[in-house]
């Protein structure tokens, strides 16, 4: 147990989305997102905050080009404009059910859909088996991208171009199109990406060596749209004022810092999945002293110190334990008052997801972290006795350094 101040270390990819970092945190058995609309087939579909800046920015956008086309609307054009936004979020909708449906045929599970501000992010649980699957998994959202820009196409042969329902089929055919356009750029964590990264899986063999080659792509691609979208805005449209290309760069920047994000992020979770299967608890346990709960902390942490142990446990009349000191309860209790305060106060009961078998490792040990959330963890033999007590700032430590390979 330390004395000095305490070491704390830091998301899927999800699909089609922005990943985590580092270890995963622990989670609820249902995460939030935001709004929830329905359970299709038994995923929660969300609708985060983001999502209405966004649907804001396309009725402002699309409204002012329809004062253009359609100028007899008057103020109810934006009325329309955000019809749109709501449709054209449907179909993005559609685009992550295509991932949904595929990712759940293949039995990946899928935690939930998110609508954010930047299109959709299917959560899939676990990773496709062949590269193949993972290519089919990538590519199914941008076909059905393209397959609605078709159905939309069709639709405007029946309509005339100058009408309320040809603006709104040309803006949706568009969209859909521009969708599965940008989903198919080669870098993580697009679309694209994923299918680059099934490539190069199914020509090595090796899933990470697909992982690195799509992940450099993104940020490569993450560059280029903060440079070239910019370029090619203000070089299609010479008369446009300070605003739209100031606009236009923050928006750039935004996208550009998602991909890089998305695709490191993807990078930092396939080494993580790399190294987890080498994280034994056995090997994170740290020595502990057994004291009753009236034993002064002074006391307690003298006898760690000459037993070299790195954790106190608190035990009942027959030795049992029933209780971890917390790291955290120590640290707040200066040095001179040890001596005066009793371990029991600053311990934390045993409750039965406390209790960890030394055996665990790779992807259990992380559930049942995540299962019962808390700063110590009491690891027993299989035969119940104490081995030791594992630390969540260790189990971190252990796998951001094995992530970033030091």
């Amino acid at each position: 147990m330390s004395d000095s101040s305490g070491r704390r270390t830091s998301d899927q990819p999800p699909h089609g989305g922005g990943t985590r970092p580092g270890p995963p945190p622990p989670e609820d058995p249902e995460p939030r997102g935001g709004i929830l609309m329905g359970r299709p087939f038994g995923v929660p579909i969300y609708v985060t905050p983001s999502w209405f800046v966004i649907a804001a920015l396309i009725t402002w956008v699309f409204g002012g080009q329809l004062d253009r086309v359609l100028p007899e609307l008057g103020t109810a054009r934006y009325l329309l404009a955000f019809f749109f936004a709501v449709a054209f979020y449907g179909s993005v909708l559609i685009h992550e059910l295509a991932h949904t449906l595929v990712a759940l045929r293949y039995k990946l599970g899928v935690r939930r859909i998110q609508l954010q501000f930047f299109g959709g992010v299917s959560e899939i649980e676990k990773e496709a088996e062949s590269p193949w699957r993972e290519f089919w998994l990538a590519f199914v959202g941008p076909l059905l991208s393209i397959v609605l820009g078709g159905v939309f196409y069709l639709a405007l042969q029946a309509v005339e171009l100058s009408t309320v329902p040809g603006v709104l089929l040309t803006g949706l055919m568009v969209s859909n199109l521009v969708v599965a356009a940008f989903n198919l750029l080669p870098g993580l964590p697009l679309d694209g990406g994923r299918m680059l990264r099934a490539v190069v899986w199914a020509a090595t063999g090796r899933p990470m060596t697909g992982t690195v080659a799509a992940a450099w792509a993104g940020r490569a691609l993450a560059v280029l749209v903060l440079i070239g979208l910019p370029l090619l805005s203000s070089a299609r449209e010479l008369d446009r004022g300070r605003t739209d290309t100031l606009v236009d760069a923050v928006l750039a920047a935004v996208l550009a810092a998602i991909i890089w994000n998305g695709a490191t992020g993807a990078l930092r979770n396939a080494r993580l999945k790399e190294v987890l299967p080498g994280l034994r608890l056995r090997d994170l346990a740290r020595r502990a002293v057994e004291v009753t709960a009236d034993t002064p902390l002074g006391e307690a942490m003298r006898r760690a110190h000459e037993a070299r142990a790195g954790a106190v446990v608190v035990v009942d009349g027959r030795g049992e334990p029933i209780a971890l000191v917390r790291e955290s309860a120590v640290r707040a209790v200066p040095e001179h008052r040890r001596p005066w305060v009793a371990v029991g106060p600053l311990a934390r009961d045993l409750e039965p997801g406390l209790r960890l078998s030394a055996d665990l490792a790779g992807e259990d040990l992380l559930r049942a972290v995540r299962a019962t959330p808390a700063g110590e963890y009491l690891v027993v033999e299989p035969d119940g006795r104490t081995f030791g007590v594992a630390t969540l700032t260790d189990i971190e430590q252990r796998l951001t350094a094995a992530v970033n390979g030091r």
